[in-house]
């Protein structure tokens, strides 16, 4: 039988986000565009992935980035010309706005994912910088919003635990083929160890309606099981698959989140998180709620 590491673990410092995609989905939009740079009402996808992270007390801020994604950078860098116009303009509420895209103490660091090679290989490219440590993975296409930030509550469950993290969410059975899915023990808690995953399964083959979401907290030592594993198609390297490896040595939890998640990668996604959040804006939401109905009354 395989021991289990009951090593203590520090708490989680350092978010990976892997944006080298080149976002298909939202072509032609994203031609030119970083689709993580696609703004939900005012604010790009990505802002909200780390705000986040930042709020689950992450300061260290890894990008794992690709061509065309200067934009990433530029949009967490200072714009000098710009807060100098603010400022001369007396806008200072906008100035606020802008200095609060990165704060003081949060680190952005970015690094190449030469060639697009499957989520486990973006996640490998960071490993020089995570080093030993436990560190989360935020997919900044799944906006997911909660009374307590999403990743907050996955940090405080990894407090209980000291081991690797799953975000998971109910979904109808007939959509287990979109999902990796995942096996647990203790069918209805809010944290319960995995015992198997599988990836898109047909309904009548999915151990259970838990569905992957995209928020992770992992151990370093999946880094090495990301290289063991078998190269895909495409030369790809599956997350998912070095998760499971993993689990051989470790215990691996899913924990069922209390928020809403919404898939901006696909259109109606997008669209049903800008509607959603804009409705949330008291700026905005008296007209909006007025424009809504008047289209629904046609």
């Amino acid at each position: 039988m395989t021991s289990i590491d009951h090593t203590p673990r520090p708490t989680v410092r350092k978010a990976v986000f892997p944006v080298g995609g080149m976002g298909t989905r939202f072509l032609p939009a994203t031609k030119a565009i970083p689709k993580e740079m696609l703004p939900i009402v005012d604010k790009p996808l990505i802002q909200y992935a780390v705000e986040e992270a930042y709020a689950a007390g992450i300061r260290e801020m890894i990008f794992v980035t690709g061509r065309h994604k200067r934009a990433i950078e530029d949009h967490f860098d200072t714009a000098f010309e710009l807060e100098h116009a603010l400022e001369l303009a007396q806008k200072e509420d906008l100035l606020s706005l802008v200095q609060a895209i990165k704060p003081d103490d949060m680190q952005c660091v970015y690094i190449r994912q030469a060639r697009p090679l499957g989520l486990g290989h973006a996640v490998l490219c960071a490993e020089p910088l995570i080093g030993q440590e436990p560190f989360a993975v935020v997919l900044a296409d799944d906006l997911m919003v909660g009374t307590t930030p999403i990743l907050a509550q996955m940090v405080e469950a990894y407090e209980q635990v000291k081991a690797s993290i799953l975000a998971v969410q109910d979904v109808p059975r007939e959509h287990t083929k979109r999902y990796g899915i995942v096996d647990v023990a203790g069918k209805t808690n809010q944290l319960s160890q995995i015992l198997g995953m599988v990836e898109k399964p047909m309904p009548a083959l999915a151990p259970s309606t838990l569905g992957v979401a995209g928020r992770y907290i992992l151990d370093s030592a999946v880094f090495d099981a990301i290289r063991n594993q078998p190269v895909g198609a495409g030369g790809e390297l599956q997350l998912t698959d070095g998760i499971a490896a993993l689990m051989a040595t470790q215990r691996v939890y899913a924990y069922r989140y209390e928020g809403q998640r919404y898939d901006c990668g696909q259109q109606a996604g997008f669209l049903a998180a800008t509607v959603d959040l804009a409705l949330q804006r008291a700026d905005i939401a008296p007209d909006f709620m007025a424009h809504l109905r008047a289209v629904l009354a046609r």
